[in-house]
């Protein structure tokens, strides 16, 4: 089993991979594989709702960055756990607009695979931001893990994390809670327990 870890923000060794980083050890200690994956500062496209990835594409992105190199990874993994800093209340929006393309282009490799979001914050800002990432698990059909809290830290630079006993504790429950989710997906794989069979999507448009 396998985990990938995504800092959807543009500093390398940061807040958000501090927390990460002890979601990630935890996991490892109920033996799951993790990877911690690294948005960088390179521009990032907005989805141009081409349809290129499902129209020739092969699941791709048309535009050459670092989205298609995490789609080749998603494909794989097993569980997904999402990490931005806040900003004005919100992810960030290179973030926001790679995680677009991805569940656009990808979304089938994310279906009924566990996901969870977590939230770095000086102060304020953190519910708010982790209400928009946790749409784009209820939209993937995709189960999402808990912790004993909302999945947030505080503090600007990384060793102010330190501080923040509770948020570095609900980082650890979170990868335990996702570990176990796994095993029990796989638990019932081994037993037969078949998927849940998709209906047809059907589109309704509003207006007339």
């Amino acid at each position: 089993m396998k985990v990938l870890l995504f800092n959807g923000s543009t500093r390398k060794n940061g807040c958000v991979h501090r927390a990460l980083s002890e979601v990630a050890a935890a996991l490892a200690q109920d033996g799951v594989q993790t990877e911690i994956l690294q948005m960088g500062n390179n521009a990032i496209w907005d989805c141009m709702g081409c349809d290129y990835c499902h129209n020739g594409g092969n699941g791709r992105c048309v535009h050459e960055d670092v989205a298609n190199e995490w789609l080749e990874k998603i494909e794989e993994a097993d569980g997904f756990i999402f990490g931005s800093p806040v900003y004005f209340a919100h992810p960030t929006g290179q973030f926001l607009a790679l995680l677009d393309r991805l569940f656009y282009a990808g979304g089938e490799h994310f279906r009924f695979k566990p996901g969870a979001s977590i939230v770095t914050a000086r102060r304020a800002g953190t519910t708010a931001s982790i209400d928009v990432l946790n749409k784009y698990f209820t939209d993937a059909c995709m189960p999402v893990v808990s912790a004993t809290y909302w999945n947030m830290v505080h503090g600007t630079q990384p060793e102010e994390i330190e501080q923040d006993l509770e948020g570095l504790q609900t980082m650890r429950n979170l990868g335990h809670n996702m570990a176990w989710m796994l095993k029990c997906l796989e638990a019932g794989r081994e037993k037969g327990v078949a998927l849940p069979a998709m209906e047809e999507a059907q589109w309704t448009n509003f207006v007339r």
